[in-house]
């Protein structure tokens, strides 16, 4: 199986995401990430799925996503044609002995210390998921308490834009490329 990232517009309106994740649940695909917020048109929202399936099946899913009244556009966004980052949040056990040597991996990362408490430090970063990979195994000896994580953002590289696209074409349902 392998990891496709899936960005697709739909309109901003109550239980799309709902029916959109729901595709995917009836097929038994692997929704690896899923990250859904508004885009620069208040009217559309960005719903950014990083799911496992090869080939085919995806082609399958594609169409029937088209087919859901709200869906606009879908585009499958290749890894070296986007841009993608998550967010993480890892709480780390960091006593007065400890602080300092979690601070020189925090600032090996390029993260940030967004809470210090007496015993605990809470650490921000954004990257791709293999960078936040080594970052939560350089803070895995100083035992980690705590973990978020939000699901993959995706935006494609260059001037073009998938939503302008999709709202030219009149907000065409099923609209895919």
């Amino acid at each position: 199986m392998s990891k496709h990232t899936l960005s697709v517009l739909v309109d901003n309106k109550p239980g799309v995401l709902a029916r959109v994740a729901g595709l995917f649940s009836r097929r038994a695909f692997n929704i690896h990430s899923l990250a859904v917020g508004p885009t620069e048109h208040p009217e559309v929202s960005r719903i950014t799925v990083v799911v496992d399936v090869e080939g085919l099946p995806l082609e399958q899913v594609t169409k029937q996503l088209n087919k859901l009244v709200h869906v606009l556009k879908i585009v499958e966004l290749e890894p070296e044609r986007s841009v993608n980052r998550e967010l993480l949040l890892v709480k780390v056990r960091a006593d007065a002995r400890q602080r300092a040597e979690v601070l020189q991996v925090v600032d090996l990362f390029r993260a940030h210390v967004v809470d210090v408490a007496p015993d605990s430090l809470v650490i921000e970063a954004v990257g791709t998921p293999h960078k936040l990979d080594a970052l939560m195994a350089a803070l895995a000896p100083h035992d980690i308490k705590e973990i978020v994580q939000s699901g993959t953002v995706a935006i494609g590289r260059g001037g073009r834009s998938i939503s302008e696209r999709a709202l030219e074409r009149g907000g065409a349902h099923g609209a895919s490329d």
